[in-house]
């Protein structure tokens, strides 16, 4: 009996050590590694990330002003027809920006059109793109999901409603780990530009993220009308994007710099 208590005794003195050791083995004497700090006064590659269905094309006229600004201006293609996984989208995301990134910039600034800003959220959250990113724009995108994403997925076809149009509608998967916690991480320097015509991504207010400086078109310029699908060649929207981009935006503009935005998204 005696041989049985003390061996239960060296086994509960083993397994205390280790627990306790379990407990201290998170601090040890090398500092910890903050991520890198993204430096915000050197601007790098500007990439735009096109919506749902992958089209490149609407997103030309915003990249050629942007060019015209002076800056290095890319449409990024995403993998397939842009109707499948959003995750895929982030993957090939980092790829487009690691290539970016080859020439010695030590950052991008990203701009993502209705779903694009929807991968750009994932590809930050899923491939350390805080750590790469100094600016990020969203434009008219569906952070709480949109509606019609809502009815393609009742009506359980998924030939009319794949998987990415499953995953924007709210409530998903996708949508609901993304904003569990804080919205927008820390390090880019966050802006989302939408406008309350927009008759894609309903509710409108969808398009607000928490953590960002977030800009409804009409606070800035009360006769906008833009809707989704003019977001991306509105002269508004376009000069809001060159200054989230330039000099950055720490607040939402006020009336009394409409016109001088506008101005600006005309080139």
């Amino acid at each position: 009996m005696r041989r049985l208590l003390a061996g239960l005794a060296v086994l509960l003195v083993v397994a205390l050590g280790a627990g306790v050791l379990a407990v201290l083995q998170p601090w040890s004497d090398e500092p910890a590694v903050d991520p890198p700090v993204v430096p915000q006064d050197v601007p790098g590659p500007v990439l735009l990330v096109p919506g749902y269905g992958g089209s490149t094309a609407s997103l030309q006229p915003l990249a050629e002003r942007v060019r015209a600004a002076g800056r290095d201006a890319t449409v990024v293609d995403l993998p397939g027809d842009g109707r499948g996984d959003l995750r895929e989208a982030a993957a090939s995301l980092d790829t487009s920006v690691t290539a970016a990134l080859s020439s010695g910039a030590h950052s991008v600034d990203l701009v993502g059109y209705s779903a694009g800003g929807v991968t750009i959220r994932l590809w930050v959250r899923e491939h350390a793109g805080e750590t790469k990113a100094r600016r990020i724009v969203t434009l008219g995108s569906p952070h709480h999901g949109a509606q019609v994403a809502a009815l393609g997925v009742l009506l359980g076809d998924d030939e009319v409603c794949p998987l990415g149009c499953q995953q924007l509608a709210p409530n998903s998967e996708v949508l609901t780990e993304l904003n569990a916690g804080d919205e927008a991480p820390e390090g880019p320097r966050w802006v989302s530009v939408w406008s309350r015509y927009d008759d894609v991504v309903t509710p409108v207010d969808s398009a607000s993220l928490l953590g960002a400086v977030d800009v409804p078109l009409q606070d800035v310029c009360a006769d906008s009308r833009a809707d989704h699908g003019a977001l991306p060649r509105d002269p508004l929207a376009t000069g809001l994007v060159l200054a989230a981009i330039g000099p950055g935006l720490d607040s939402v503009p006020g009336p009394g710099e409409c016109a001088e935005l506008r101005a600006a998204g005309r080139g």
